[in-house]
């Protein structure tokens, strides 16, 4: 006889659906949601009204924030699933660990060193786990570049070269919401480009060492549209005049969802999910370069802009004996505004390899089905499913985690003092 998993979670906004729905959804057998805790009650509501509606479920005990500890002590959860605003990961990561629970947290693990530095310490004093779920790893493309690098298909990689693309539709997203606060993100480079640094870290199987970077906030923001002569503007969509013929400009009174999980719940918290992109008050950067060398003596560039006409990425890999070529488009998508299977979906693929003395090939992807290219349901079945054997350990650990937030931490530490910044200097990992 299985036995069940016990699961809370907190934080039930845009992501937090991707969790609890495939919980009661598809792995019932293994595993029982046990409670919500959130700031919020209207969403906590919301996600008990979707469960009822589509799955004929009891009500999830729902309860607030600071009753964290109160709802541990109450539902005996195994596992806690953290997927809250970036800034309050550490806060439940280690909270949860320390009430005796193991964890699962959405990427970034958490936002700075010091807050990096304090879930190690207390995975080592309480013997906890935590897990960071990365899912772009388990998408078939990117699970076949690391296959083709382990196969030693171009020999040892010297140099990878990584460019993303954010749409103005995707990209645009991060400046109306809370992300805008580098407080609560760590920028673009912590929360978005994790996924993007972990990628290369599980593809060469090493870890970062050295980073330089450079950013700046160059077209979104009041100052950047007053440049290009812009002179209406407004706080947020929501009854603005100015917003209705602004193509940047959301409008949560047409999508049912998010109407019900924001514009109806806004005053509890005050949180407006519809600001101007091209409004004050934004500290994140918009356009980044970033130069890191790995322990084994590989270099990255790497750079993310989140203004372009399309979405997706080209990322080439330059070795001993050839290259490899991945470009990948990706549909656009408004986080909880819809089909939740179109995060990430991929329009066109392709991975070309080319020997350094033979014919360039194109490598066969196999179709995935389901969010980031069909990587979606293999992790939530690695999270949730039966345990099974992965020759391409794809599960991510703690150590996973903060490396991949490192990055992107010692980058910001970049752009600040314009020096290169040292991994080593900025976490201890034993």
């Amino acid at each position: 006889m299985i036995m069940k998993k016990r699961y809370a979670q907190v934080g039930i906004g845009g992501r937090a659906r991707f969790y609890y729905e495939s919980i009661i959804k598809d792995y019932k057998d293994t595993s029982e949601l046990v409670a919500f805790c959130d700031i919020n009650q209207t969403r906590m509501n919301y996600a008990n009204k979707v469960l009822q509606e589509n799955y004929h479920t009891a009500p999830i005990p729902t309860y607030k924030s600071d009753e964290f500890d109160k709802m541990i002590q109450e539902t005996k959860p195994d596992i806690v699933i953290v997927t809250t605003i970036d800034r309050t990961h550490d806060y439940y990561i280690i909270r949860a660990m320390e009430l005796g629970c193991d964890v699962i947290t959405e990427k970034p693990m958490t936002t700075n060193e010091k807050k990096a530095q304090a879930i190690l310490d207390t995975i080592k004093r309480t013997g906890k786990n935590v897990r960071v779920t990365f899912n772009y790893r388990y998408a078939p493309h990117n699970t076949k570049v690391r296959e083709l690098i382990m196969n030693d298909t171009i020999g040892e990689v010297f140099s990878v070269h990584f460019e993303w693309l954010l749409n103005t539709q995707h990209g645009a997203d991060y400046f109306r919401r809370w992300h805008r606060d580098k407080r609560n993100s760590g920028g673009l480079l912590v929360h978005k480009s994790t996924h993007h640094f972990d990628l290369v870290n599980f593809w060469l199987g090493t870890r970062p060492e050295t980073v330089f970077a450079m950013g700046d906030l160059r077209f979104y923001g009041r100052a950047n549209a007053e440049k290009r002569g812009v002179t209406s503007f407004y706080a947020r969509a929501h009854g603005s005049e100015a917003a209705k013929n602004d193509p940047f400009a959301l409008h949560l009174e047409d999508n049912p969802t998010l109407k019900a999980m924001y514009l109806d719940a806004e005053k509890e918290d005050g949180y407006f999910r519809d600001q101007s992109v091209f409004g004050d008050g934004i500290s994140i950067e918009d356009t980044m370069g970033v130069l890191v060398r790995y322990k084994n003596n590989a270099i990255l560039t790497y750079s993310l802009n989140a203004y372009m006409p399309w979405e997706g990425f080209r990322v080439v890999f330059n070795g001993s004996k050839g290259r490899i070529q991945v470009s990948v488009v990706e549909k656009t998508y408004v986080n909880a505004g819809g089909d939740k299977a179109l995060e990430g979906a991929v329009e066109q693929k392709s991975i070309s390899v080319f020997p350094m003395f033979g014919e360039p090939y194109e490598v066969d992807i196999e179709e995935g089905i389901g969010g980031h290219g069909g990587g979606d349901p293999v992790l939530l079945n690695d999270l949730f499913g039966e345990p099974t054997e992965d020759p391409f350990h794809r599960a991510a650990s703690h150590v996973d985690g903060a490396m991949s937030i490192l990055t992107g931490i010692a980058a910001n530490k970049s752009i600040a003092t314009g020096m290169p910044i040292h991994i080593d200097d900025c976490l201890r990992i034993e």
